[in-house]
C-alpha cells in the first residue's frame, strides 16, 4: 500500500521566477543610484559616531576654527647653480622663506607653484629637521610623485595647538639646502636657555692671558691624486652612488660613477641607484632643461634604468630632483 505525504509541495513558474529577477535588478539600481549619486557626502562626510570618537581620541579635542583664512603664496626657486634652494626669493633677498604667523583654529591655505628647473613638494612638520611627520591635509605632491617644473597645487593647514612649525620640501635633501620656513602658531615665548647668561657686576671672568707658541715645522708630505670618475673603467653600468643627494659629489665629478663615458652605436647603458633616495636620469642639462631624448622618470634605491644608444652623437644628463649631478655618454 503506497501512502502519500500529506505536505503541499510548493512550484513556481518560469513566469513568476523572471518578474522575482526583475524586481531584484530594479533595487540593485535604484541603491546603486543613490549611493553614487551621494558619492561626494560617503567621502566627504564621515558618520556623526566617527566624529564623536574623534573628539575624544588621545590625539586631542577637536580643533576649533576660527574662521581666518591666511593665504600663503609659495614658489620654489633655486640658484644658478642648484646648491641652494629656497622659497620665493634667495637667502639675503626680501621675501625669503616668509615667517607665517598665526593662531589656533585658523586655515593656511597655501598656493604654490614650482618656478625652478628641479622637482619639488610641500608639507608641513612640527618637527625641526629631517622630512618626518608630515601633518596629513598639508601635502602638495610628495617625495614619490613631486610637482615637475611649472606645476603647482593648494593645500591648507589647521594648528591644534601653539608651537612652531614648519613647511618645507619634502624631496630628501631640499629642506637641509633651504626650503624650509617657519609657521608660529600663538604667543611662542624664546625657548628657555637659549640666551646668554649674563654675570654679575664684578665677577666677570678675566680673559687669560694667551701666550702664543712658535709653530712647530712640520714636513706635508706630496699628495697622491687619486683618478677621477671619468677614468674608472666603464663595465656598460653607471652607478648612481650613496649621498650623491647631497651637493659635494659635483666638486669630484662622481655624482654619477663614471660620469663621462665613451660607448659605441647600440650599446646598451644601465644607471643603477645605488643610493638611499629617489633620482632621475634625463637627457638634457640643468640649465637648458630636459631634451626629450630619455628620461628614467623617478627611480627609487635599488632600481635601474636602461637606454640604448642607436645615433653617434654627445648626450648630456642630470637629475632632475638633485640638478647638481651631472654626467655624459659620447657614442661613436
Amino acid at each position: 500500500m503506497i501512502i502519500l505525504s500529506q505536505d503541499p509541495i510548493y512550484r513556481t513558474s518560469g513566469e513568476r521566477t523572471v518578474k522575482m529577477m526583475a524586481i531584484l535588478v530594479g533595487i540593485c539600481v535604484v541603491g546603486a543610484a543613490i549611493f553614487f549619486g551621494m558619492w561626494d557626502y560617503w567621502i566627504s562626510s564621515p558618520a556623526a559616531v566617527v566624529l564623536q570618537r574623534a573628539a575624544t581620541t588621545p590625539e586631542g579635542p577637536t580643533v576649533v576654527a576660527t574662521g581666518v583664512e591666511i593665504p600663503v603664496s609659495l614658489s620654489f626657486i633655486e640658484s644658478p647653480d642648484f646648491i641652494t634652494l629656497a622659497f620665493n626669493a634667495l637667502p639675503g633677498d626680501p621675501n625669503n622663506n616668509p615667517t607665517i604667523e598665526a593662531q589656533v583654529g585658523d586655515k593656511i591655505i597655501f598656493d604654490v607653484v614650482n618656478d625652478g628647473k628641479s622637482f619639488h613638494a610641500l608639507g608641513v612638520t612640527a618637527e625641526d629637521s629631517g622630512f618626518s611627520g608630515i601633518i596629513p591635509g598639508t601635502e602638495v605632491g610628495s617625495a614619490s610623485k613631486p610637482l615637475k617644473p611649472g606645476e603647482g597645487g593648494k593645500s591648507s593647514f589647521v594648528p591644534g595647538e601653539e608651537g612652531i612649525y614648519y613647511y618645507i620640501c619634502t624631496v630628501p635633501g631640499h629642506r637641509e639646502q633651504g626650503m624650509v620656513g617657519q609657521i608660529i602658531v600663538g604667543d611662542v615665548s624664546e625657548p628657555a636657555g637659549s640666551a646668554m647668561p649674563v654675570p654679575e657686576p664684578g665677577l666677570e671672568e678675566i680673559p687669560e692671558m694667551i701666550v702664543e707658541e712658535e709653530p712647530a715645522i712640520t714636513v706635508t708630505p706630496p699628495k697622491v691624486e687619486s683618478p677621477p670618475a671619468a677614468m674608472v673603467p666603464f663595465t656598460g653600468t653607471i652607478s648612481v652612488p650613496a649621498g650623491s643627494g647631497v651637493p659635494g659629489c659635483e666638486q669630484t665629478n662622481e655624482c654619477f660613477i663614471p660620469a663621462d663615458v665613451t660607448v659605441s652605436v647600440g650599446t646598451t647603458v644601465t644607471w643603477s641607484n645605488d643610493d638611499t633616495v629617489a633620482h632621475t636620469v634625463t637627457s638634457g642639462t640643468p640649465s637648458g632643461g630636459p631634451d626629450g631624448v630619455f628620461d628614467s622618470g623617478l627611480f627609487i634605491a635599488g632600481a635601474k634604468f636602461d637606454h640604448t644608444f642607436d645615433e653617434a652623437g654627445t648626450y648630456d644628463y642630470f637629475c632632475m630632483v638633485h640638478p647638481w649631478m651631472k654626467g655624459k655618454v659620447q657614442v661613436n
